[in-house]
């Protein structure tokens, strides 16, 4: 017995060895890999408040900024928060498929929004963070693809909470608008944080906030108005055993944004949290926390409410918000795009005066 013990003891500590030889034997496979700088050495739009080293050169090979991922910056741990909540929500996709049939049960399809658009914002989130740092242009086309990911993600949040958070009254009076206003304030948002990050660099940081945060705002108070009318009502909150998953997702939403707007720890310690403990780090696991608080709530919905949201919902009206979902898609890209084109044409621009 006691061979055994030491026998498994010795295959652990050799795996610990092997792990701790991780970063060494990436370096030696990847030894060209440069180290990292200051703020003094990037452009200003790649500077983070507070936050003076870690930053990645630019322009360099793609492969550096993918083994990046491995490496210690400033956007390692955004990196990685947000890969594995990734992987938190696909285990959840993979758990609820052998629950729900999403093929042949229309009322599962806006749970199948809500998932497929909480899987596609961390990725391009993770997307933005490990690649934007290569170059002006890269930099902007994977922001801008992040805000797309958080704009579907708002719809998706809307579909679920209109779906099947709604009760009879408040489906009555915004029947024929809630989706369609949503849809519109999902791209009013996507445009608004494109500008906000393409137009105010010159500008303080409050007033970028404003341009990023305000759409985003009113999207999230109309999207998650049929949840705050469930939350009014004390007395079936503690009836309901989704109404606790609901307030987490609120809770975690706003404490979220706190930190999205506020550059806290990192204004009381310039300098110290240039690793680890930046408030844009702390924004990703609140938003995680609030998108699994969020999935779990609406899977309970889906499952204890459909005696009320069944007869309000027809059966095509399903199909109408799943199709609703890809236009808002197509259309944040288009918003991209669009910016995109005049990024573009604003480097060649100054490229020909050069």
């Amino acid at each position: 017995m006691a061979s055994v013990v030491l026998e498994r003891t010795g295959r652990l500590f050799i795996s610990l060895q092997q792990i701790q030889e991780f970063p060494r034997m990436l370096t030696q496979a990847a030894p060209s890999m440069p180290g990292t700088v200051r703020d003094t050495e990037v452009p200003h739009y790649f500077r983070q408040s507070f936050v003076f080293t870690g930053y990645r050169p630019l322009h360099q090979h793609w492969r550096y900024y993918f083994l990046s991922i491995f490496q210690r910056h400033n956007e390692t741990i955004n990196i990685w928060t947000h890969l594995l909540a990734l992987f938190i929500f696909l285990f959840k996709l993979l758990q609820l498929s052998a629950e729900v049939d999403f093929v042949r049960d229309p009322h599962s399809w806006p749970l199948l929004v809500l998932l497929v658009s909480s899987l596609t914002y961390t990725a391009c989130s993770v997307a933005a963070h490990l690649l934007a740092g290569k170059s002006k242009l890269c930099h902007y086309t994977f922001y801008f693809l992040d805000y797309v990911g958080v704009a579907q993600y708002q719809f998706g949040s809307a579909v679920v909470h209109f779906y099947y958070s709604v009760d009879e009254d408040l489906h009555r009076q915004v029947q024929g608008v809630f989706m369609p206003l949503a849809a519109l304030l999902c791209v009013l948002s996507c445009l608004g944080s494109c500008c906000g990050n393409y137009c105010t660099h010159s500008q303080p940081s409050w007033v970028r906030n404003v341009a990023q945060v305000t759409p985003s705002a009113l999207a999230y108070v109309w999207d998650s108005s049929p949840v705050f009318l469930r939350l009014w009502s004390w007395t079936s909150a503690r009836e309901d055993p989704a109404m606790l998953y609901h307030i987490g997702q609120v809770v975690f939403f706003l404490s979220s944004g706190f930190f999205f707007t506020c550059p806290l720890p990192e204004r009381c310690f310039p300098g110290r949290c240039d690793f680890l403990g930046q408030s844009h780090q702390l924004f990703h696991v609140l938003i995680s926390c609030c998108t699994l608080s969020q999935i779990h709530a609406t899977y309970l919905d889906f499952v204890g409410r459909r005696d009320l949201y069944g007869p309000l919902h027809g059966s095509y009206e399903a199909a109408l918000f799943l199709g609703l979902y890809v236009f808002t898609l197509l259309a944040c890209t288009l918003v991209m795009a669009f910016m995109l084109r005049r990024i573009q044409q604003t480097l060649d621009a100054k490229n020909k005066h050069n």
